[in-house]
């Protein structure tokens, strides 16, 4: 068991938190104080119709209709001034049917609105904002960081533009801080980079970073809060791990199989192998970590059976 001087000293080899894993999306982005913060954030990704002057926090677990319809947890869950809702997940690998839970989720606001009695149906805008620590297969020669969704019809005109789903590939994100045009800019390098810097950036003078940058700082933290920190940091590098070792042992299998078989084909069996294997890897580390059945069928993809039996 590791001494307090000695989880300090691993914590301080970087001076600000990593914003991907749990404490520190919350810590930045996910109480009060910070609201501001979260705003000024949302307000570089949402379009200019929606732009925030205030927001209040809800519960971010929200339960179905009735006592067997599934929950949903999500990362934070906002309101606007105006009544638009927002969901904003921070999502740290891939995982079966993300863009599946991403509209399960979109359906609990959706629901939350209905009212009683005599009602026209009339809803109020909801935004789902996935911050993801990697890129949709699809998008990999694309290199473009953001994209928005909307519900359309056969000739791509906007269907109905009451729900949006707006993704943020940060893997795609490569600019420089000299080569940092916008506020946009600014806070998908600061989302990408945070942890890797000593201080903040000569580029990143505006009131709401310098807020940020204490909010990160390591060496600001109570000790509860350090330990916490270190916790979530382990689970983050853990699943990480687990993730890039079990695609790339199923990818390899994949190749030497091509050999044989095709190379193509090969490839093909390669990816998926290596989603299959790191799925039951990820399940293997949840249970380990006493996360729900529910849970880790929702980002797995494997049935109650076959967890239970790992």
């Amino acid at each position: 068991m590791k001494t307090a001087d000695e989880s300090d000293a691993m914590l301080l080899k970087d001076k600000y938190i990593n914003p991907f894993t749990d404490f520190g999306f919350k810590k930045l982005f996910g109480s009060e104080p910070n609201k501001d913060i979260l705003m000024d954030f949302l307000n570089q990704v949402l379009p200019e119709k929606h732009q925030l002057t205030d927001l209040s926090y809800a519960k971010s677990e929200q339960l179905g209709l009735t006592n067997e319809n599934r929950s949903a947890i999500f990362d934070l869950f906002c309101t606007g001034k105006n009544g638009e809702q927002f969901i904003v997940e921070m999502q740290k690998a891939k995982q079966n049917y993300f863009k599946d839970r991403s509209v399960f989720y979109t359906s609990f606001p959706i629901q939350e609105q209905a009212q009683k009695g005599d009602w026209n149906y009339k809803l109020q805008d909801v935004y789902l904002i996935g911050i993801l620590d990697f890129t949709f297969s699809e998008d990999a020669s694309e290199k473009q960081v953001r994209h928005e969704v909307q519900l359309k019809d056969q000739n791509c005109r906007v269907f109905y533009d009451k729900l949006t789903y707006i993704y943020l590939e940060m893997p795609h994100f490569n600019k420089r801080e000299d080569e940092l045009n916008s506020n946009f800019d600014k806070w998908m390098y600061v989302l990408r980079q945070l942890p890797n810097l000593q201080e903040r950036p000569g580029a990143l003078q505006e009131r709401v970073f310098k807020k940020l940058f204490e909010a990160a700082e390591i060496a600001r933290f109570r000790p509860e809060e350090r330990s916490n920190y270190e916790e979530s940091l382990k689970i983050y590098r853990d699943l990480k791990n687990v993730v890039d070792t079990s695609f790339d042992e199923g990818k390899a299998a994949g190749f030497d199989e091509g050999k044989a078989t095709g190379f193509e084909e090969g490839k093909a069996a390669g990816f998926d192998e290596g989603e299959a294997k790191r799925n039951v890897e990820i399940a293997k580390q949840m249970k380990k970590l006493g996360e729900t059945i529910e849970k880790i069928m929702l980002y797995t993809g494997l049935d109650r059976d076959e967890i239970e039996k790992l």
